[in-house]
């Protein structure tokens, strides 16, 4: 029978490549999987994460076999974000890809008795051949979701073919009530003597359908009668198990969870499951958490998924690239449809092992998950046309969405678009469902584009099924005050944005998804924003999984069917002025407010109820009522807001844009703008006007100006935006950018002359 090991205990680690170990280093430092090296240097803002080579070792004995002929396998479940495993001082298999499980074979390598010595070699290191090449977040390097040994008879279910199971299961429900399973899996080394055995169990374990088939020729279809659906509010999990025997002796089994259920999308109807249109609503997950990285042990997945649960979404989109088992479980038993992808994101490489690797990657993907039922959507690629558009990545993309196909002709396909891709694209039409990221009312436009800019393409495309697949804005939950606006990085801007974006969701039923980006703040060490470096902070709750923003509560206001209750600006502790506006989200349909014990009003809302009030010098007591639930909180009257209220970027950057043109000299600013031949402007590339240390820092100047964000020449952020014109950048800035601005910028470049 198969016996599988968990080597997670007692390895030894060097953060730097010392090379290949030929006895266990005993001066090595010792530590625990899930383990990264980057759990603090991905994070910590200091510009800079160590992306090299490291070393991991530990010694195993040879597992025993009843059986004459039995092999093991060592199992790495993941390596961010390329490994290669040696046994023994000879390598065993090198493989490509941080996110996805990987097998092989080791027999051969291992002693027959006494102390084997195991190492993997991990590197997270850019490589030209291997996806992400770049993203808007940490590459986390190390072997952060733990090994394991497995130990299987000569003859076995298959371990070798891109990391799955062995066993594929497609349930498919029947208008009788009933659903067809169909079985299909895979042994290796077997003959006439060995049959595989197949039972279905119900939610409670009791066997309820069951098949034998010959070992050699395994696929059937069995029927279950009066099957249960598989429901975003009551996931109904099956377990199916395949037994391998030889006459009365097992030798190997491997059983996986499904659920039966259908879906589709439509233009006008959106996500429809079982046969009712069910809006998708949700968040995107990163992994990782505060100075842990991505090394996340069960209980916190587990607990990722719970607090997404009680918010009240119904989807989550995995981004960027495949997730532990752990989380796709959680999901299925939690009712949660998931979008998975890969991580081909950003920045296309036209390297044919590039594409060979987003190939292999969307395998893996697709045979290791493949039994979720809570998958309903496979991705493949994001923002990928932030790097400009060619033949060869269109191509490219016809042909991973033909792959996805092929190995899995009943889920959709989908793609997200940067917000830039023209309406009218060759990369429309090659997915099943297509999806946008926008960001206005943060990175460029105002908040009030977004339900526009929606039925403008669904008028244009009504033949789309169109979805929002990232928005969200910066909330740190330092920064306050009574005027919340675009890039002040306050909590509450990041509480507008959200209730008027929950409201355009709701009123547009047939966007087949929506996903906040994103549920948790989460690493990114390019990142240098807000007075918070090393993170993206556009999380609805910190990258601790401590505090839920104002902005969690809102969409918990529209999608929990649990009644609730939230006083908003509970951080905003200490208030200035005359009044104070007291917001309090709920989804019952009146609220009243007290102050000090004084009933304020009462009012009858729509998920957001607004009061003014005029605090009493010194601490007061804001209490909420909707029927029996209450909310309270402690605010106090002061003469003067604290400084640390304000972010002092946010001041100095509305006093750098009016002083632009200042600086600039007297222009003719409705002059057409001009593009000498030698000199540099807005129609250069960021690359191009890199190789000028003076127009870079005008470029630098006017980037932080118009969206402040620092502009640096590495990292993960450059790569992304070093093809892109400055004018592109400016246009993504929408109406953050003042009139003039642009011809202004173009007036300094155009005075330098080109390297």
């Amino acid at each position: 029978m198969r016996n599988i090991i968990h080597l997670n205990e007692n390895w030894r680690f060097i953060r730097e490549d010392v090379g290949l170990p030929r006895v266990l280093p005993m001066e090595w430092e010792t530590v625990e999987l899930p383990h990264t090296w980057n759990a603090v240097d991905g994070q910590d803002g200091n510009g800079f994460y160590y992306r090299g080579k490291c070393w991991y070792a530990r010694s195993f004995e040879t597992p025993g076999q009843p059986l004459a002929g039995g092999r093991v396998y060592v199992e790495i479940l993941a390596a961010g974000q390329q490994a290669s495993v040696y046994v023994n001082g000879r390598e065993a298999v090198y493989h490509e890809g941080g996110y996805s499980i990987f097998r092989t074979d080791i027999t051969d390598l291992c002693k027959a008795d006494g102390e084997n010595l195991l190492v993997v070699a991990c590197s997270n290191e850019e490589k030209s051949s291997v996806y992400p090449q770049s993203a808007d977040f940490t590459f986390y390097g190390g072997l952060y979701r733990g090994v394991n040994l497995i130990s299987v008879p000569d003859t076995h279910f298959d371990l070798d073919y891109y990391g799955g199971p062995g066993l594929q299961v497609t349930p498919k429900p029947c208008e009788c009530g009933g659903a067809i399973f169909e079985l299909a899996s895979w042994v290796k080394h077997a003959d006439e003597n060995f049959t595989v055995m197949y039972a279905i169990k119900d939610a409670q374990g009791k066997k309820i359908a069951s098949a034998v088939r010959p070992a050699e020729d395994a696929n059937v279809a069995i029927y279950v009668p009066d099957a249960k659906r598989w429901e975003i509010d009551s996931p109904y999990l099956y377990t199916v198990t395949a037994t391998l025997q030889r006459r009365n002796e097992v030798y190997d089994e491997v059983s996986v969870r499904t659920g039966v259920r259908n879906f589709s999308c439509d233009p006008d109807k959106g996500f429809i499951l079982n046969g009712a249109e069910t809006p998708l609503r949700g968040v995107s997950r990163h992994q990782d958490r505060l100075y842990k990285g991505n090394a996340l042990t069960k209980e916190e997945h587990y607990e990722d998924a719970r607090l997404i649960k009680e918010l009240g979404a119904n989807t989550i989109r995995l981004a960027h690239y495949q997730h532990a088992q752990e989380f796709y479980d959680a999901c299925d038993e939690l009712g949660f449809v998931v979008w998975a992808e890969i991580p081909f994101i950003s920045v296309f490489n036209d390297d044919p092992a590039a594409h060979e690797n987003c190939i292999s990657q969307m395998k893996e993907l697709i045979i290791q998950n493949y039994n979720h039922p809570s998958i309903c959507f496979w991705g493949i690629s994001n923002e990928i046309l932030i790097g400009g558009i060619s033949e060869k990545l269109v191509e490219n993309h016809k042909e991973l969405n033909a792959l996805c196909k092929e190995l899995d002709p009943a889920r959709l396909t989908t793609i997200a678009h940067v917000s830039m891709t023209p309406l009218e694209s060759p990369v429309h039409g090659i997915t099943d469902i297509e999806s946008y990221n926008h960001y206005f009312g943060w990175y460029g436009g105002r908040i009030e584009d977004n339900g526009p800019w929606l039925d403008d393409f669904h008028k244009a495309h009504p033949e789309i099924c169109l979805g929002l697949s990232e928005y969200g804005c910066e909330g740190i939950v330092t920064y306050h005050g009574p005027n919340p606006a675009c890039k002040d990085y306050s909590e509450e801007y990041q509480a507008l944005y959200h209730e008027h974006m929950a409201k355009v969701l709701s009123e547009r039923p047939w966007l087949w998804s929506s996903y906040v980006w994103n549920m948790f703040d989460f690493g990114c060490a390019s990142r240098d924003e807000g007075g918070i470096a090393g993170r993206n902070n556009k999380g609805l709750m910190t990258i601790d999984r401590k505090i839920k923003k104002d902005s969690y509560y809102i969409y918990q206001a529209y999608w929990s069917k649990k009644p609730m209750i939230h006083l908003c600006g509970r951080r905003y502790a200490q208030r200035a002025g005359a009044t104070s506006e007291i917001r309090v989200y709920s989804n019952q349909p009146s609220v009243s407010l007290y102050l000090n014990g004084e009933l304020v009003e009462r009012k009858t809302a729509d998920k957001v109820f607004v009061f003014t009030v005029a605090l009493k010098e010194g601490f007061n007591i804001i209490v909420a009522v909707a029927g029996e639930l209450k909310d309270s909180m402690t605010l106090e009257k002061v003469e003067k807001e604290p400084a640390i209220y304000v972010l002092p970027e946010v001041s100095e950057r509305a006093e750098g844009v009016a002083n632009w043109f200042k600086l600039a000299g007297d222009l003719n600013l409705a002059a057409p703008m001009e593009f000498p031949e030698g000199r540099y402007s807005v129609k250069n590339t960021m690359e191009e006007l890199a190789n000028s240390g003076e127009a870079f820092d005008i470029t630098a100047e006017a980037v932080k100006l118009a969206t402040n964000m620092k502009l640096m020449k590495e990292g993960g952020m450059w790569s992304m935006f070093r093809n892109m014109t400055l004018e592109d950048i400016l246009k993504m800035a929408g109406s953050m950018v003042p009139e003039g601005f642009t011809q202004s910028v173009n007036a300094k470049l155009i005075k330098i002359e080109k390297m």
